[in-house]
Formats: C-alpha cells, sequence, structure tokens
C-alpha cells in the first residue's frame, strides 16, 4: 500500500490555522489533521478549509482529530500554547509553554508517534529542547522553526533595500529567535556579490542604514504585534517552506532551530543555525566560518538561552 504524507498541527490559533491554509494552497501533503483543546474551533477549521478543496493544486484529506492520529504521521507541528503580548518578550514565555508542552509530547509520543517534531511555539529554541528530552526521540528529528522568519525579513528588507528580488539576496539571521539574534554580515550575498560590494553600486548608501535593517529585522514582531496583536503569515509560510523540505527529501539549507554538540564552539542546546533538511529532519548543521564579532555574539545568545533552558528544564 503506498504510503501517505500526513501532517498533524496541535493547535489552531492563528499561527496554526494560517499554517493550515498555507499548506493546503500550495498542495505539499496528502492528509491534514487538525487537533485543538477548542473541538469546536478545529472542527470549524476543518469545515472551512475543506470548502476550498475544489480551488486547491491537489487533493488534500482534512479533519479534526485526536492525540491519535499522531501515530501514523510523518511530521506533527506545535502550534500550540500562550500568545506573546504586547511589551512581552519571547522568554517570557518559558515556564507557561513549558508546562503546556510536556503535556503535548506525552500525548503525541503515547500515540506511538515515530516522525518527526517541528516547533513553532515561543521561546521556540527552548520549547524544541524540551521537546527532544520529553519526546525521546534522536536530536535530528525535532527541529524548531528557530531564525526562518528573522532570515525571510533580512532578506526582504535587503531585496527592498537594494531593490532586488528578495529571493536572490543570500543573507542569515542566527542565534536566539529574540533579542539577542545576529546578521551574518560576514557571508551575506546578492547573486554571490558581498554586500559590501552592492552597497558601493548604491548612490545614496549610508553604513548605518543596513545596522537599521537589521534592527527593523529583530523587532519586527514587537512592530507587528502592536499593530494587530499577533505574527502568523510570514511564519506559516516558513513552516510550509519547512514541511516541504521535509517532505520532499531536498536538503535544503534552512535557518533552523537545531541542537548542536560542539558545532560553532556550543553543545547542549537549540539555537538557530543553517542546517540542511532532508526526510530524516536535520541531516547536518552548515557551520559558517564567523567574524570574531559574529562568534562573540552568538556565544552571548547561546549563553542567555543556556541560563533560560537550566531553569525552565529544572522541574524536569
Amino acid at each position: 500500500m503506498k504510503r501517505v504524507a500526513r501532517v498533524a498541527i496541535i493547535g489552531m490559533g492563528s499561527v496554526g490555522s494560517s499554517y493550515a491554509f498555507a499548506l493546503l494552497n500550495q498542495g505539499i501533503t496528502e492528509e491534514i489533521v487538525l487537533i485543538d483543546l477548542n473541538t469546536a474551533k478545529a472542527e470549524g477549521d476543518a469545515m472551512d478549509l475543506n470548502h476550498g478543496l475544489p480551488f486547491a493544486p491537489s487533493s488534500t484529506k482534512i479533519w479534526f482529530g485526536e492525540y491519535s492520529d499522531c501515530k501514523d504521521a510523518d511530521l506533527v507541528v506545535i502550534c500550540a500554547g500562550a500568545n506573546q503580548k504586547p511589551g512581552e518578550t519571547r522568554l517570557d514565555l518559558v515556564d507557561k509553554n513549558t508546562r503546556i508542552f510536556k503535556e503535548i509530547v506525552d500525548s503525541v509520543m503515547g500515540s506511538g508517534f515515530d516522525g518527526i517534531f517541528l516547533i513553532a511555539t515561543n521561546p521556540v529554541d527552548i520549547l524544541s529542547y524540551a521537546v527532544w528530552k520529553f519526546s525521546g526521540l534522536p536530536k535530528e528529528r525535532v527541529i524548531g522553526s528557530g531564525t526562518i522568519l528573522d532570515t525571510a525579513r533580512f532578506r526582504f528588507l535587503l531585496g527592498e533595500y537594494f531593490d532586488v528580488d528578495p529571493r536572490n539576496v543570500h543573507a542569515y539571521i542566527i542565534g536566539e529567535h529574540g533579542d539577542t539574534e545576529l546578521p551574518v554580515w560576514s557571508h551575506a550575498d546578492i547573486a554571490g556579490m558581498k554586500i559590501g560590494e552592492w552597497a558601493k553600486k548604491k548612490n545614496d548608501f549610508k553604513p548605518e542604514e543596513l545596522d537599521t535593517i537589521f534592527l527593523n529585522v529583530r523587532d519586527a514582531a514587537y512592530h507587528i504585534i502592536e499593530r494587530k496583536g499577533a505574527t502568523y503569515y510570514g511564519i506559516a509560510m516558513g513552516l510550509v517552506r519547512l514541511t516541504k523540505a521535509v517532505l520532499g527529501n531536498e536538503n535544503s539549507v534552512l535557518t533552523v532551530s537545531a541542537f548542536l554538540q560542539g558545532e560553532y564552539g556550543q553543545e547542549d542546546l537549540y539555537i538557530g543555525v543553517p542546517a540542511i533538511v532532508n526526510r530524516n529532519g536535520i541531516k547536518e548543521i552548515v557551520e559558517l566560518d564567523l567574524s570574531p564579532e559574529e562568534r562573540e555574539r552568538f556565544a552571548n545568545s547561546a549563553g542567555i538561552l543556556k541560563d533560560i533552558l537550566e531553569k525552565a528544564m529544572e522541574p524536569y
């Protein structure tokens, strides 16, 4: 019998429902299971999405389900948890969401699940580590969305600034998905040309404008939350990109939250770095040769995450 690709989404809030919608629109998977404590919401989303099937690029079976449906899932994507409120940092959510995640992961693993976890909830680096610990799965099969969205924001803003399609901008944001993240300027390029070379072609270029671009990337979530209460479209599309890389066995390089074992001089933590993603999860960490300043900033980001991680995992 042909194996059917199934994605189970846990948490049908703004991110979960936007992800399901984007997944359906791109025809990435054959089955989508929606799971939420609020069963009426999950059922309503399933009905609504099914009504769009005649317009979808491919046939997809969608239903609201239970944790038992995770047994045959290739991917379980966790979007559940408390949201970041205006004025709150992602790290303020640690205790609340770690407790929620313990229950979720126990329920998923209780179904007999043996696939790949994808974590979108914040603080994503801490919660990815928690899922790895709680699930007992190999580290390569627990992937956090990491700095995939920050990197997309970075590419978009650089593309806008230099008037180039952002898909032709190659630049990474690494570190914590949060206030201590950093841009890897030393490896940023457009069409193989370093950003510094592109800057020379721009008549009104001012070096400080690049700093402003990074600050707008780092603080983007705060600006969006201020205006509309939450961010969800960008991350939903990032999750679809990750799903495609896994189910399509693409060996794509994406900036995910991955477990480090000595890479970048760090170990025993999940943090945003470029990694090769395929059907088995994280195939390999891509270790960039960072500048001394970038190395220092990355170590600082890792140090802050480790301190929080220690406290978060203490009760477990």
